[in-house]
């Protein structure tokens, strides 16, 4: 590794061929010393989960494109992709961690379902700054170059300015081309959810099963969230705190008759 430019890990939560990450590296390239740990498959929606009741292999890989840098194929979710490349493959904490670039966004509540965002969130836990991309394409075929030079000055500046203790970025983008795109939104994690609804089937056997659908809704008017960022043609911006703590809550709690 180079002593002069930064040790960059690179994760997603797509697999490590998925044409998010491929693009995602190309940038990473031009900056730092990069070093590849993602799943072997497919991991979205997997939140933070960790592997704790099965074995996890993680494996040298050589994909077509020719970087000259180190990649590895883990079993595990995104978060076990950090854990082990910290612990197990650089042996020391990265100078930065970037996740994605996701097939699809991770704005609003979708943060914590996201196996994207927690490769972040798990880097920010140990301590590593972090950032979390994502685009609003669910295709295979998604165009990954708009985003390319949005995520090229985030990367910078985080390196540049660091990040406060406890505090990773979400990163979304709108799906739309270049010129259209307005610009970098800093904005609020907007209140929406979804709503679930299960299609319930009956296989051969006479066994029910379940495929999970819904709609997202969202209805937070504020023109300061990440929802309305990329509704009008912008890069929204959130920074994330992995600290759950309701603050706000804690005195009102503490007048309850808890001892009654």
């Amino acid at each position: 590794m180079s002593k002069e430019k930064p040790l960059i890990l690179v994760t997603n939560d797509d697999g490590i061929t998925a044409p998010g990450i491929r693009s995602l590296l190309q940038v990473m390239k031009e900056i730092g010393d990069v070093v590849v740990v993602a799943p072997d498959s497919p991991q979205s929606g997997m939140g933070h989960a960790i592997t704790i009741s099965d074995t996890l292999f993680c494996d040298s890989v050589t994909l077509k494109e020719n970087y000259n840098h180190k990649e590895y194929s883990c079993s595990g979710t995104p978060a076990d992709c950090v854990k082990i490349a910290t612990q197990e493959i650089l042996h020391r904490k990265p100078d930065l961690c970037v996740s994605g670039i996701n097939h699809g966004s991770n704005s609003s509540i979708n943060v914590i379902y996201s196996g994207t965002m927690s490769a972040a969130v798990e880097a920010g836990v140990e301590g590593i700054p972090a950032i979390g991309f994502s685009l609003l394409d669910y295709s295979l075929n998604a165009d990954f170059e708009p985003c390319k030079k949005y995520v090229k000055a985030i990367t910078k500046n985080v390196l540049k300015n660091g990040l406060p203790k406890g505090v990773v970025l979400n990163v979304n983008f709108p799906k739309l081309p270049a010129e259209k795109i307005k610009g970098i939104k800093v904005c609020r994690q907007a209140n929406a959810h979804w709503e679930e609804e299960f299609d319930k089937r009956t296989n051969p056997q006479g066994r029910d099963y379940y495929w999970l659908s819904g709609k997202f809704v969202n209805n937070d008017e504020g023109q300061d969230t990440d929802e309305w960022a990329l509704q009008n043609g912008y890069v929204s911006l959130v920074p994330v705190q992995f600290d759950l703590t309701a603050h706000h809550f804690i005195n009102q709690l503490n007048d309850w008759k808890l001892d009654e």
